[in-house]
């Protein structure tokens, strides 16, 4: 029988129910004519392209190509300009060390904010670094553009404020309260022109109606019952934005926005995760597009999970980095920029800055684990299965040397995904080898049985599926 897998990770409340994991993986769907509905590729390795040696702290922060053309990027208190070479040039230091600062520029200059009450600017045409002591700037969690204004919310009040126009400077009066809810401002998005207020526990909606003093209005009839659970999760992708929410029900669900309406987009599998972490607050989230795909990723640092969606399938998978341990974490990658053509992305721990390479399949050198389990495995009488052959459906032959086999893993759980036995092993194929059938034999029995492959070899491959030559017992 074949075996295609048609979701991403979905390992349910109940592992009895479904219990598939997908680790550095993401499906593309196939034509209709394709023997399986989908293929899965590996998501990108890294390439390191340069380190910074911030003044304090390590880490990178954030990163903002700007209208300029150039990349700017803060790590540990560090604000660096970055060449198309991938020299840095540090330009002076922020005042904190730790933690998401966020960056955009009105097309003079760059403006960078880190949830206090301070600020700084960089001058676009020579790079002049400066902190904002306008007596009307009071600092802001985030900073966004729109129609000329810069657009930031308090840090401490539960109103937003704008710049004037094109200009890093500010009137005292140019601001709004949110007023829909009494819930407390958390953050602002902007898409399509639009302004997202984002409370904690409601969304409201203003646009510019070119009024004066103040040129924002709310948009009539427009008011979301979902909040943000954590300003850093929010991001924008194709004209809509995309967030961690939370409302007057409850916590721990992933929204976008949709025609001014909040659609949820976590699996009820990845609620029951997410509900278990303790650092919801702490949320880091962004979006990069990469050969046609467009993701969302969302990072719990202390959790130490990393969690991607993929808009073109909607399904969703954990992004994993792994230790000389063999154990999991949460991934490299803290922020990204798409900038000179390529997409980049800064190491939350160090001052690494990477190529996302779907060219490398290797995370600067560290191996990078692939898992894919798949559907429960039963007979329509509850019978015992024998279980003669399971071959995999993958790309072979791409070995790196005419003489270097890599390894697949196949494990299985008879528990119904509660526990696992030990993992056995056939080659990938050595390069060239393309006709190479991934072939495990003489598997046992089992009433209820899950199949999970596993590889981490440096080299390309792709998964389909699997064949699975299995029997009644009672036969």
């Amino acid at each position: 029988m074949k075996f295609p897998l048609i979701t991403g990770a979905y390992q349910a409340k109940s592992l009895v129910a479904n219990a598939q994991r997908c680790v550095n993986l993401y499906a593309e769907k196939n034509t209709q004519d394709s023997p399986f509905p989908f293929t899965f590729y590996q998501t990108p390795g890294l390439t390191l392209l340069a380190t910074a040696a911030p003044t304090t702290g390590s880490g990178w922060r954030g990163l903002y190509t700007a209208s300029n053309g150039t990349l700017y990027g803060v790590c540990g208190s560090s604000v660096y300009a970055i060449s198309s070479s991938w020299q840095l040039t540090n330009l002076g230091d922020i005042a904190s060390s730790s933690g998401q600062v966020h960056m955009i520029d009105n097309g003079t200059d760059l403006v960078i904010v880190d949830g206090s009450e301070n600020g700084w600017t960089v001058a676009l045409a020579d790079n002049t670094f400066s902190g904002i002591t306008d007596s009307g700037f009071i600092g802001s969690p985030t900073v966004n553009f729109v129609d000329g204004f810069l657009v930031f919310n308090s840090v401490s009040m539960n109103e937003w404020y704008i710049s004037l126009v094109n200009e890093v400077a500010f009137d005292p009066t140019d601001f709004a309260s949110k007023t829909g809810f009494s819930d407390k401002l958390v953050g602002i998005g902007v898409t399509k022109r639009y302004v997202y207020l984002f409370g904690a526990q409601t969304t409201e909606v203003w646009f510019d109606a070119g009024d004066t003093p103040f040129p924002f209005e709310r948009l009539p009839g427009v008011f979301m019952q979902y909040g943000c659970a954590a300003v850093n999760s929010i991001a924008q992708m194709d004209g809509d934005l995309y967030w961690l929410a939370q409302s007057q029900q409850g916590v721990a669900i992933v929204c976008r926005s949709q025609q001014f309406n909040a659609s949820q987009i976590s699996t009820f599998a990845l609620d029951n995760e997410i509900a278990t972490y303790t650092d919801l607050d702490q949320a880091i989230g962004f979006t990069y597009q990469i050969e046609g795909h467009f993701f969302y990723v969302l990072t719990f640092p202390q959790s130490d999970k990393t969690w991607q969606y993929d808009l073109s399938t909607q399904q969703w998978n954990e992004l994993n980095w792994v230790d000389e341990n063999g154990n999991l974490h949460r991934h490299r990658a803290n922020c990204y920029a798409s900038a000179y053509g390529s997409p980049i992305v800064g190491d939350w721990e160090n001052g690494n800055l990477y190529l996302w390479d779907v060219n490398n399949f290797t995370d600067n050198g560290n191996p990078i684990p692939r898992i894919r389990s798949f559907m429960h495995s039963v007979d329509d009488n509850s019978d015992r299965m024998r279980y003669r052959e399971f071959i995999a459906n993958m790309e072979v032959g791409n070995g790196t040397g005419s003489y270097a086999p890599v390894p697949v893993y196949l494990r299985w759980s008879d528990t119904r995904g509660k526990s696992w036995g030990n993992a056995i092993s056939v080659s990938l194929g050595m390069e060239g080898e393309y006709l190479t059938s991934l072939q495990f034999q003489r598997l046992g029995m089992a009433r209820d049985r899950v199949f999970e492959l596993s590889w981490s070899a440096p080299t390309k491959t792709a998964l389909l599926g699997a064949w699975v030559q299995a029997e009644s017992n009672n036969q």
